[in-house]
């Protein structure tokens, strides 16, 4: 598997590893936000953008255990990718196609973050972001 995929993999396992360690229903583009600081790629780029990854990282962290305590759930299951989270990860990989380039395979983890995966959860996720 390219590396690019295998980094792409962990990135997103990261995502909803965010989501899961805080007992979050929904995985959301905040928890994949986060997830991308640590993505040694993405870092790159935020950071050669004026990004300080530091207090990025304490914002989102912040913001997540703050504001989404309503996403807090008991239940033991995978946290399901949000509308959002699941658009985002399908426009990378049509830009990547659109460039000519030929795509990676999927991550093992893309089952978790397609739609037809998530199709059996609340369709309140939606209206998340």
């Amino acid at each position: 598997m390219p590396s690019f995929a295998q980094s792409l993999e962990k990135t997103l396992h990261a995502a909803l590893a965010n989501a899961s360690d805080r007992s979050h229903e929904y995985a959301t583009l905040e928890h994949l936000l986060l997830a991308l600081i640590d993505d040694a790629d993405a870092a790159q780029v935020m950071s050669a953008c004026g990004v300080d990854l530091g207090d990025l990282g304490d914002v989102v962290k912040q913001y997540l255990d703050q504001e989404y305590e309503s996403l807090k759930t008991s239940d033991k299951a995978d946290p399901a990718p949000t509308a959002g989270f699941q658009r985002v990860i399908q426009r990378a990989i049509l830009h990547v196609q659109s460039s000519g380039r030929t795509p990676s395979p999927a991550p093992t983890c893309w089952s978790r973050c397609s739609p037809s995966a998530t199709a059996t959860r609340s369709t309140s996720s939606s209206s998340r972001t």
